[in-house]
């Protein structure tokens, strides 16, 4: 699924002096190592090293869930972070997602019988009235379906297949979560700016 953001990429760069760093969106990348303690020497790439799978690790975990980087980093390492033979680099997080639909089973959480017995109980179903997912979004956003699909960069009719089934899929939920951050980092921006220019005029 692409991403109509441009800062939205995961970004490497090693000086000259071998210090390596990794940003995301303009941000430091955070080595997660308090989840996934596999290097204490921080991220590497060009190699099957231990910071490589660090950094694997990292970028998969920032796009989906803890499970899933975990159980995948080896893999992205072997086949994605290794061959950025560079000292800089740079790779979208629409790429990444890609590879993750690629190469990663996404497995549902299992319903417990009793909220199955629940969700086939007609009483609840007339009592229990469940918002639409994707209005509430689109009204959270001020903005239309229309806009919301050309945002994602999706057909319109997928974002009303989602209005009717009132499900976003996870990588679509992904997207608009980088869509709300980035327009939050840009107010920061715009701040600044304006404040810059607050100061050169006095």
């Amino acid at each position: 699924m692409a991403i109509a953001m441009n800062n939205h990429v995961f970004k490497g760069h090693r000086t000259l002096l071998g210090n390596k760093y990794v940003t995301y969106g303009e941000l430091e990348l955070p080595t997660r190592f308090d989840i996934y303690p596999t290097s204490k020497n921080g991220f590497d790439w060009g190699n099957s090293s231990l910071g490589a799978q660090q950094l694997a690790f990292s970028m998969l975990f920032q796009l989906s869930s803890e499970e899933l980087a975990k159980e995948y980093a080896e893999k992205f390492m072997q086949s994605i972070v290794s061959r950025f033979q560079t000292r800089d680099w740079i790779i979208s997080a629409s790429d990444v997602l890609t590879w993750i639909e690629k190469n990663c089973e996404l497995k549902k959480p299992k319903k417990s019988k009793t909220k199955q017995k629940a969700a086939n109980n007609p009483i609840n179903k007339t009592k229990t009235k469940k918002s639409n997912v994707v209005r509430e979004v689109c009204k959270e956003l001020d903005i239309t379906q229309k806009q919301l699909a050309e945002i994602l960069e999706v057909p319109e009719g997928t974002v009303s297949s989602w209005a009717v089934k009132n499900e976003i899929p996870r990588l679509g939920k992904k997207a608009i979560e980088f869509y709300i951050q980035n327009q939050k980092n840009q107010k920061i921006v715009d701040s600044y700016r304006s404040f810059m220019e607050l100061l050169k005029a006095s």
